[in-house]
């Protein structure tokens, strides 16, 4: 059972997750179609979200190493990508290279006890999710991460030069948007239950 110590430091730690996320929906820099889903968990007393993602297609600019570098982002969105955008962004001038890559969704939450991270693990595999696990655990203090199996990743451009043709990069676009379709369904399908098992405020 949670000391008042304890209980103290985790309504310290989800009141300032809490502010974050809403100033980040405030100021309109929150993952949209996430926002539904951590308002829910936010709602309730025993959980928070920390830093999370509903899924992206992206054009990355990286080094050799594959890190990310200042100004890495030539396209994202958390929905479906437009071929024709994205690839008028990739005439702009580069520098080592760029890389197209889908990827899933990714969920960290905090709750104040073991059997809550349990409850929400369960949650998860009824999802079908099956990548997730407690990553942090302290007295009166459990993170967990979640993680979709959607993904893409592929190298289109170097130093400044074009690997793939157009053909070659709608179809990207195509796949990965089906990868991204899966990646909302089994996201929606979670909340979905999370709001079965763990009762809404509303």
């Amino acid at each position: 059972m949670a000391t008042n110590v304890e209980n103290e430091r985790f309504e310290m730690v989800k009141k300032r997750h809490f502010q974050s996320f809403h100033d980040a929906v405030t100021n309109g820099k929150a993952d949209k179609p996430a926002i539904p889903l951590c308002e829910f968990l936010n709602s309730l007393p025993e959980f928070f979200t920390a830093s999370s993602c509903s899924g992206r297609v992206i054009l990355l600019n990286v080094d050799s190493m594959e890190t990310k570098q200042t100004a890495a982002f030539h396209y994202k969105t958390h929905g479906l990508a437009s071929a024709m955008v994205s690839w008028k962004k990739l005439s702009e001038k580069t520098r080592k290279e760029v890389w197209f890559k889908q990827e899933s969704f990714i969920l960290h939450i905090g709750t104040n006890h073991l059997d809550n991270a349990n409850r929400l693990l369960e949650c998860a595999r009824l999802a079908g999710i099956k990548r997730g696990g407690i990553m942090l655990a302290k007295p009166g203090k459990f993170i967990l991460e979640l993680q979709g199996t959607q993904g893409i990743s592929a190298p289109i451009k170097y130093q400044d030069k074009l690997l793939v043709n157009r053909d070659y990069y709608e179809f990207l676009v195509r796949r990965a948007n089906k990868k991204m379709k899966k990646n909302s369904q089994q996201l929606e399908k979670f909340e979905k239950i999370l709001r079965e098992k763990l009762g809404s405020t509303d």
